[in-house]
């Protein structure tokens, strides 16, 4: 038997885009079961993600709250190559790694993973990088599967950093 919060993620679009206050859909999952964050947090699932997440809970549905955004259809990020530097801070924020690159080159999405999360405009220096109309969003199970292995790469990363640095001796 799955447990409310599985439900609940299983109905969210695993747009990974933080929109709600939490780290991910995961989290906001979790917190919905817990009784610590409303149905109506979620701006990509707009209000039939809210009446459904709703009905899962076993509570009254509410509209979409405006304070976390409002619905926006599915999209895209684009990166125009012609203004890219290459700063990497892109592919540093994107919750499910869609960004490709290497510093100082030009960077890409991979636009089948893309989820239309925005988190990639903030950091982007020289504004290259626009969100484009996408007919759906990616499978959310793919979503989910990218970016859970994001987490686990970044994890062993810093572990792997706190060793090397742990052993290194001025």
């Amino acid at each position: 038997m799955t447990s409310l919060a599985d439900r609940l993620d299983a109905a969210l679009p695993q747009t990974q885009c933080q929109a709600c206050g939490y780290g991910g859909c995961r989290p906001y999952a979790e917190a919905i079961s817990r009784g610590e964050a409303g149905i109506d947090q979620c701006p990509p699932g707009g209000d039939s993600g809210a009446a459904r997440l709703a009905a899962i809970a076993g509570r009254p549905p509410r509209p979409l709250n405006p304070a976390f955004g409002s619905y926006r259809p599915p999209g895209v990020a684009f990166i125009d190559e012609a203004l890219c530097i290459g700063c990497v801070k892109c592919i540093h924020a994107c919750p499910v790694d869609a960004i490709v690159g290497a510093p100082k080159h030009l960077h890409t999405v991979i636009m089948s993973w893309c989820t239309g999360c925005e988190l990639c405009l903030p950091p982007c220096p020289v504004d290259c990088i626009r969100i484009e109309a996408a007919q759906a969003l990616p499978a959310p199970d793919d979503s989910r599967a990218r970016h859970s292995a994001r987490k686990t790469r970044l994890a062993r990363d810093e572990a792997e950093r706190a060793s090397r640095l742990a052993g290194y001796e001025p």
